[in-house]
């Protein structure tokens, strides 16, 4: 059997989806490595899985800094893309460190595929691209990273080619030290993507069609296989904390951020906690890298990191940041979600989860911090718990077609058919 190195980088969300396309892989019998931050070193080994380390890893500090690197709030800037081709350059140094120790086979996630490329090219290796979400331009929708809103056919490809142009900038530092450390003759990233994209090769994109249909002008390498879950234990439980709150009431609604809104933790729990006071619900808040927290109360519990896909089917509503992982895990549990986007695509797939019929309507992370914050925050609740039965009958409906669909599956046999 191959060696297949599995490359992820980023936040919870850009990482722990790999770790269930990689058991999958181990299950079918391949030796399997995913290249990833430290922090994640522990569930990747979990999950069966040889750990390989990359640098950057946004949970450590940075040179320049005292505390742990943030995810920006909304609005890019000059300063944030700096940061970004910063990260970029040293985690190409990782990468190949990473391939270097032995690989038959490449899978690059959203953001190493640019890198890994060249890895492959100096390598002879053949690799597959498994993006979370969709990149390559289309008619049918304005590039994720643009809030959703759609500019009509013609702008949302135009707009598609410039959101290229602008990640080929971006890579573009890292590109030249790479081709450079790995022999290569000079390319530009642009030139190496349309290369790759010349070669007609499969990409295989780890979203569901439930949320979001395949663009009916992609070209048929680009397919969409069904999302990727994050491994967790065949045998995981609940913790009995948990469990004994959700024993003491009614389904209470989750709320959590992820990886966004670093450091602003108490500010945010207060504001949950009145909102749930004002709607009359109780609340399990996850902490995240916000390190959200609530005044003590029998009617709300903080949390650490626990599976969504144990957690969310106990609830009876979902307030998170639309992350592509987080918002399918609501979906897929079958409850109403209550979108409030911080930047990125997450206004893309809170807008989606809106048309579906699924959540109420999203409430940007910035009004949180207005004086009718939580106010605003209680309506939306009580909109998805107290009148839910057609949010919830279209959520069951979407959860049971999630059900029916294998994306980690796809990929090992997309992997199968490249090693045969």
């Amino acid at each position: 059997m191959p060696k297949i190195l599995l490359t992820a980088a980023g936040s919870y969300g850009d990482v722990a989806p790999y770790t269930g396309v990689g058991a999958r892989l181990r299950e079918a019998g391949h030796e399997v490595a995913l290249a990833t931050h430290d922090s994640y070193a522990p569930l990747v080994r979990a999950a069966g899985l040889e750990f390989r380390r990359l640098p950057a890893d946004p949970r450590t500090p940075r040179p320049d800094t005292a505390e742990p690197a943030r995810p920006a709030g909304p609005g890019g800037t000059r300063a944030l893309m700096g940061k970004a081709a910063a990260f970029l350059r040293e985690l190409s140094g990782g990468l190949a460190d990473a391939a270097l120790q032995g690989a038959d086979l490449l899978l690059l996630s959203t953001t190493t595929a640019p890198l890994g490329h060249h890895l492959a090219e100096a390598m002879h290796l053949p690799s597959l691209d498994l993006p979370l979400v969709p990149g390559a331009p289309t008619g049918d929708f304005a590039p994720v990273v643009s809030g959703g809103r759609s500019l009509g056919r013609w702008g949302n490809r135009t707009a598609g080619r410039l959101s290229l142009r602008v990640l080929d900038r971006l890579y573009a530092d890292a590109t030249r030290e790479l081709r450079t450390r790995l022999g290569l003759p000079p390319a530009t990233a642009r030139t190496v993507r349309r290369r790759t994209e010349a070669a007609g090769r499969p990409v295989l994109h780890g979203f569901s069609e439930v949320l979001l249909p395949r663009p009916t002008d992609w070209p048929a390498r680009l397919e969409v296989v069904g999302n990727w879950w994050p491994w967790h234990a065949p045998d995981a439980r609940l913790p009995p904390v948990v469990e004994d709150f959700l024993a003491a009431g009614p389904p209470p609604v989750f709320l959590g951020f992820g990886s966004m809104a670093g450091g602003d933790g108490e500010r945010l729990g207060a504001l949950a906690a009145d909102a749930l006071r004002r709607a009359g619900l109780r609340g399990i808040l996850q902490s995240g890298w916000a390190g959200l927290t609530a005044p003590e109360h029998p009617d709300l519990l903080t949390v650490g990191a626990l599976p969504h896909a144990l957690l969310f089917p106990r609830m009876s509503a979902v307030v998170h940041h639309c992350g592509a992982g987080t918002a399918a895990a609501g979906l897929r549990a079958g409850v109403p979600t209550v979108p409030v986007p911080v930047t990125a695509d997450q206004p893309f797939w809170a807008a989606r989860l809106a048309a579906l019929g699924v959540a109420t309507a999203p409430i940007p992370f910035r009004d949180l911090s207005a004086d009718h914050g939580a106010a605003r925050l209680a309506h939306a609740l009580t909109q998805a718990t107290a009148a839910p039965a057609a949010r919830r009958d279209h959520a069951l409906a979407a959860a049971h077609r999630l059900a029916a669909e294998d994306g980690a599956g796809e990929v090992a046999e997309a992997v199968d058919r490249l090693t045969a």
